[in-house]
């Protein structure tokens, strides 16, 4: 169900739209704002992006159309709808990484993202290590031999880590221009760098991801920026 305003709190927006629920790829624009009244103006150049191998569906954030399939575990689709950002990852230590002002999790060689419906750990970033009792039979190891992970951070889809609604949605580096994901959103590292280093929690950050016909329906309804 929707927030009233799912926007209200929020100065930072970044918005990528979409062709169509098909699309593996799209264009994110950022926008910012000075207070819940004013207007929202550009920040920045227009962003290619990658999504999910199959497209979109409706994820589970502060906002989701009534109409349309639901994002579930294993989809290959990226979420659309109105979702918060962070924390921020990466491959640095914390004391490499004190240019993000988002809080950040320094991802090591024990670091997962559990994608297991089962697991208590579901649909969270955890060190090995550091967990009493390892339940989970599938993850995704996020110190990797390619930067793809080098830099990113969170999408807070299914915040409340309901089984099987999908896990481990992030903004990260792509492959390349036309290398689409298992779900999330992905761009060249120059400019994940760039948003990372804008990105601020006292802003409220989210992330708007629709397909253009639903975005402009959202638009409507919240007061989003507009596409271009």
């Amino acid at each position: 169900m929707a927030a009233p305003d799912p926007l209200r709190t929020s100065r930072q927006c970044l918005v990528v739209v979409a062709p169509d629920w098909n699309a593996k790829s799209g264009v994110l624009r950022a926008f910012e704002r000075t207070n819940s009244r004013s207007a929202w103006q550009s920040h920045g150049p227009a962003i290619p992006v990658v999504l999910g191998k199959k497209g979109l569906a409706w994820g589970r954030g502060l906002f989701a159309g009534s109409t349309g399939a639901a994002k579930i575990e294993g989809d290959n689709r990226a979420p659309a709808g109105i979702f918060q950002i962070g924390p921020a990852f990466g491959y640095a230590p914390r004391s490499a990484a004190r240019w993000i002002k988002l809080a950040y999790f320094p991802l090591t060689k024990e670091s997962e993202g559990v994608d297991d419906p089962h697991s208590r750990h579901y649909n969270q970033l955890v060190n090995r290590s550091e967990v009493a009792r390892v339940d989970w039979k599938s993850s995704e190891q996020m110190f990797r031999n390619d930067d793809l992970y080098k830099w990113g951070a969170v999408v807070a889809h299914n915040s409340a880590r309901t089984p099987g609604a999908g896990s481990c949605i992030f903004l990260h580096i792509w492959k390349n221009s036309s290398s689409a994901t298992a779900g999330c959103t992905a761009m060249a590292e120059r400019d994940l760098v760039s948003l990372l280093r804008w990105l601020k929690p006292g802003a409220h950050p989210v992330l708007v991801q629709m397909p253009a016909p639903e975005y402009e329906a959202a638009r409507g309804q919240f007061g989003l920026p507009p596409p271009r």
